[in-house]
């Protein structure tokens, strides 16, 4: 092989990876970006959860307080 050809060869194959890298790049930050999309997901689903089970501990703890208020049964007529 003489060095032109050598030369055009190496050419060839630093553009083709130089094309590569740059799709690839995308497809990594579309990757990254989804992943994060998910992370904010869970952590609002997580941060309901909690309020929610905080909100069941301060019903909890109000009912132990004040045992004598409880919700009145509607009385049944006969």
């Amino acid at each position: 092989m003489n060095d032109d050809q050598e030369r055009f060869l190496r050419q060839a194959a630093r553009m083709n990876r130089e094309r590569l890298a740059a799709a690839h790049r995308e497809v990594v930050m579309q990757e990254e970006a989804k992943k994060a999309v998910d992370v904010r997901r869970n952590m609002a689903h997580l941060r309901e959860l909690r309020l929610t089970r905080e909100a069941q501990e301060v019903r909890m703890e109000t009912s132990k307080a004040n045992p004598h208020a409880r919700p009145t049964r509607k009385k049944r007529f006969r």
